[in-house]
């Protein structure tokens, strides 16, 4: 299995899945959700609700290898910030092995927009992602990572 295909399945098993409530809370209030898959761990911590600053780190037999940062908070509050995550999980179930980032670089479901702008492949990439309601930017997103080991 290559990290493209990894990265798929851990984040459509994670947050995606289970989004907030589904991870473990640690002693200094970190979230965590965890994914293992044979040589495979990946694990995401982040603090915060809104906003929120996280990290992405995958391992490949105990070692780390590749990581991503991200920082995303609500930009306006015409909508509950639980309606705008999820409706965000919604799109993140669709991340392709491409872009194994976050989630498509479109996704619309009724009122709702969801867009990902990404630069780099995933040896070294950034990005922002946000959602809209009505036309309105709601959310916002940015994420930047890549490989962190040969």
């Amino acid at each position: 299995m290559e990290i493209n295909e990894f990265l798929v399945k851990a984040k459509i098993n994670t947050y995606a899945a289970s989004g907030e409530g589904g991870e473990s809370v640690l002693a200094d209030g970190c979230k965590e959700l965890l994914y293992k898959e044979a040589e495979w761990n990946y694990r995401d911590r982040y603090f915060g609700f809104d906003p929120f600053i996280g990290e992405e780190i995958v391992f490949r037999d105990g070692q780390a290898v590749w990581g991503m940062n991200y920082y995303g908070r609500v930009i306006s509050g015409i909508v509950e910030p639980r309606q705008i995550f999820c409706f965000l999980k919604k799109a993140l179930r669709l991340v392709s092995e491409d872009r194994p980032f976050r989630g498509p670089a479109i996704f619309q479901e009724g009122d709702w927009s969801y867009a990902n702008a990404s630069k780099g492949e995933v040896d070294k990439f950034e990005g922002t992602e946000t959602v809209s309601f009505n036309g309105k930017v709601v959310h916002e997103l940015k994420y930047h990572g890549g490989n962190i080991a040969g």
